[in-house]
């Protein structure tokens, strides 16, 4: 049995999504019953924001929504770290992840196979203790999965290095194994609508590409922002070593279009990748 101290608690129920267990179940499923297009293959990776439901959450159910009664080996979410500064990736050393749905249990030995081929890997709690965007994409996956192991990583310094080296090892350690891999980013931060919208295509534009180099590179030089891009790139770069080959931005929007207020808003995109 895992002690309840290897259990990351939720740190943000109540703020980003509701705590109660059957006000979020409801709110998840009203989400997830959106119109959905459909798509002609399997789904092999999912790129979703992470800030509250009432703002990105209709934007993540646009991809999460195709993935109802669909079975994975193991869930890879990949997020950035916005709270605590660290060189390295980040993997939960605990046993699981709460959510008021219930605990999502850390595949030790998938850890433990990272762990020997990414020198900057780290089994630690840094990043993980206060960290919402690997959070806030569980509820979405309990609800479309139901019961999943997880394998949650924190990237610290997003350098081109760090995310194509972890593109590469989870191509190595997922080969073979019905996997799904997350990349938890929001886009542009406040700037008015029509300079975010312009920046934001940009990213757009490198996702639908499904060019990870050129994403990278737009991050790195300025022209393009997004908190969670060195995710975004490790998790495109394992998906193309994995042979996926096919990517479609599903929707994008920004927090003006929930709050009206255009004039410092927050981007926010979904897409799925599948083979």
């Amino acid at each position: 049995m895992t002690a309840p101290a290897d259990i990351r608690r939720s740190a943000v129920a109540g703020m980003f999504y509701p705590s109660d267990p059957d006000e979020l179940r409801r709110d998840v499923e009203r989400m997830l019953d959106a119109p959905a297009r459909k798509i002609p293959g399997v789904i092999r990776g999912v790129i979703a924001p992470h800030a509250g439901y009432i703002y990105s959450g209709q934007t993540a159910a646009h991809g999460y929504g195709l993935l109802r009664n669909a079975h994975y080996d193991i869930v890879v979410v990949v997020s950035p770290s916005h709270r605590e500064y660290f060189d390295g990736v980040s993997v939960y050393p605990g046993g699981g992840y709460r959510t008021p749905l219930g605990v999502v249990p850390v595949d030790g030995g998938l850890r433990d196979e990272l762990l020997k081929i990414l020198p900057r890997a780290l089994a630690s709690k840094a990043g993980h203790g206060e960290e919402h965007a690997i959070e806030v994409q569980l509820p979405f996956l309990q609800m479309a999965l139901g019961s999943f192991a997880l394998l949650p990583l924190v990237v610290g310094n997003q350098s081109p290095e760090l995310c194509f080296a972890l593109g590469d090892a989870l191509g190595r350690i997922l080969r073979g194994r019905e996997a799904l891999l997350v990349a938890s980013t929001d886009l542009s931060h406040y700037y008015p609508a029509s300079v975010a919208d312009a920046l934001d295509g940009i990213v757009i534009d490198d996702i639908r590409n499904f060019d990870e180099k050129r994403l990278m590179a737009d991050l790195e030089a300025g022209r393009a922002e997004a908190c969670g891009g060195g995710p975004a790139v490790a998790v495109m770069a394992a998906l193309h070593r994995l042979g996926v080959s096919k990517i479609e931005v599903l929707h994008h929007c920004n927090s003006g279009d929930v709050s009206g207020d255009t004039s410092a808003v927050v981007g926010y995109l979904s897409a799925v990748a599948y083979s």
